[in-house]
């Protein structure tokens, strides 16, 4: 949730400010957000620091780490509308994932249930529970559309997890949480979101939208380095996942290392196990310092208006757009195709000119960021010729 939902609308010259602070756009045209992130400026500075600090102060400089460790977990509740302890900092997506799949209490008959075409961290993870009698039920979409009625169809009685990604990687598709929400209580199962393809650029409550878990990586449209990302507990929910990874800093008494005493945390922080990657930790929290000077709303929109002119020029040139760009499911992601083109000849071609995107299920993929402009665009199009 963006703290200041009332902020004043940001000027040309805001944006302007925000690709200053993108090193990547002095050379390319980076269209790969969906993948990982270049870092800011910020992010840049603050990990430089970090090594300096542990190069000359050594482990007289960790109160000081630590607190920026606390003070990302403030900027990432802040940002999604939790409560600080519903919010543990992970190393993936995929841990986050981990947590609910492997720490819930299933029993033999149970099932949970997902899309065919998520990415493969969060299917593997709910496939992985096929040796303790757990179905893992996989709903095809049509073309990167979602059915939801077919999302529905899927659950029953003993589904325990609806688990689904806010946006897909593939197609672009966004998903209307709070209907999904809607279906997974509707059967009394709980919802798991994997939000790594937009969170930070959409707006998200979970005071509003009933969402049970999240989890999300620091290296997508955060703009943060991989090893850095957030698992969301609702906190009625804490005590019902088996803690996994538990170790030193998983207790109450986590600096107290001659008294061995299993209490667990209560919040989340419960599943941050040993050490942390606190340099990492603390560039995506510069990395958030940046991005809050816009909220998610505004990012929204700008995203929006840069999507939409990379697609009005792409369909101009004979390109075929697959993502859906209504306003209900449209995001940063546009998947396309070149009618005879070969989708990594032509990414080989954009890279020899300067132009960075991706190749995903037999097509091309542009994911720009706030900075992006109308320039990046026009070299886009030249690229592809």
């Amino acid at each position: 949730m963006d703290p200041s939902p009332h902020r004043a609308r940001p000027s040309a010259a805001s944006w302007e400010a925000f690709r200053r602070a993108m090193p990547i756009a002095r050379r390319w045209a980076y269209f790969d957000h969906a993948a990982v992130s270049p870092l800011p400026e910020p992010a840049r500075a603050a990990l430089v620091q970090w090594a300096d600090e542990a190069a000359s102060m050594g482990d007289t400089a960790w109160p000081k780490w630590r607190d920026q460790v606390e003070q990302l977990r403030l900027q990432m509740a802040r940002m999604i509308g939790a409560e600080p302890a519903e919010i543990a900092l992970t190393r993936s997506t995929s841990e986050g994932i981990g947590f609910v799949a492997e720490g819930y209490p299933w029993r033999a008959g149970d099932n949970c249930v997902t899309l065919a075409d998520e990415f493969p961290s969060n299917q593997y993870p709910w496939l992985h529970l096929a040796d303790r009698g757990v179905q893992t039920r996989r709903v095809p979409t049509q073309g990167g559309r979602v059915d939801l009625d077919r999302l529905a169809a899927a659950c029953d009685g003993r589904t325990r997890i609806v688990t689904i990604s806010w946006v897909s990687y593939s197609s672009g598709w966004r998903n209307d949480l709070d209907r999904v929400a809607e279906i997974a209580h509707g059967c009394g199962a709980l919802l798991c979101v994997d939000a790594i393809q937009a969170l930070g650029v959409f707006p998200l409550d979970v005071g509003r939208t009933p969402i049970d878990f999240l989890a999300a990586d620091g290296h997508k449209w955060l703009l943060g380095p991989e090893g850095a990302g957030i698992f969301f507990v609702r906190r009625e929910h804490l005590d019902r996942l088996r803690p996994l990874g538990v170790g030193w800093n998983s207790v109450t008494g986590a600096h107290d290392f001659d008294r061995i005493e299993l209490v667990f945390k209560d919040s989340a922080a419960r599943y941050e196990g040993g050490s942390q990657n606190m340099a990492g930790m603390t560039a995506l929290s510069a990395s958030l310092g940046l991005l809050a000077r816009f909220g998610p709303e505004a990012l929204a929109e700008r995203i929006g208006r840069i999507t939409d002119l990379a697609c009005e020029r792409l369909a101009r040139t004979g390109a075929a757009i697959v993502s859906d760009r209504r306003p209900a499911h449209r995001s940063g992601i546009v998947a396309f195709e070149i009618p005879d083109g070969d989708p990594q000849a032509l990414r080989k071609r954009c890279l020899e000119r300067g132009v960075v995107l991706s190749c995903r299920s037999g097509r091309l993929r542009i994911s720009p960021h706030g900075y992006n402009n109308a320039d990046d665009i026009d070299r886009l199009i030249e690229a592809l010729g």
